[in-house]
This record gives C-alpha cells, sequence and structure tokens, in this order.
C-alpha cells in the first residue's frame, strides 16, 4: 500500500466517524432541534457526489468513506425530519 493510500483510509477513517457523535446524539435525546436541515440536505449531496467521484476514479478511500459517510449522514437527516 502506498504512502497516499494511507493518507486516504486515515482521512476516511477520521471525516467519516466525526459524524458518529452526532448521530448517537440524536438517537438519544429523540431531538434534532439544533441539527440544521439545509445543512445536511448540502452535506448529503456533496457526499454522494463524491462517492460518485470515487467510483469513476476508482478509489477505495473515497468510495468507502464517502459511502459510509452518506449513510451516516441521511441517518441524521432521517431522524432531523423524524424528531423535528
Amino acid at each position: 500500500m502506498q504512502l497516499t493510500e494511507i493518507i486516504g483510509f486515515a482521512a476516511a477513517i477520521f471525516t467519516t466517524l466525526a459524524y458518529v457523535p452526532q448521530f448517537m446524539k440524536v438517537w438519544r435525546s429523540r431531538s434534532a432541534k439544533d441539527v440544521s436541515l439545509r445543512m445536511y440536505l448540502m452535506m448529503c449531496t456533496g457526499v454522494f457526489l463524491w462517492l460518485v467521484f470515487g467510483i469513476r476514479l476508482r478509489s477505495l478511500p473515497i468510495i468507502l468513506a464517502n459511502g459510509v459517510t452518506l449513510v451516516l449522514t441521511l441517518a441524521i437527516l432521517g431522524l432531523k425530519i423524524r424528531h423535528k
């Protein structure tokens, strides 16, 4: 594995895991009043586009990071809509 791929995987892990605390907070509290709907709509769109970009490049770090991040951001968005 090349250094560039290792850096990519490390970045993917940290940026993806950054969404876990927000998800857990909303899940546990059953409140998403402090979560911005617009921000998560834009974030989901951007992450989806990064995922497509990664697929087109066949870049595993980009695909994995954005695939998991998309699931987490969509989950937070879903909780925002559900617990409005």
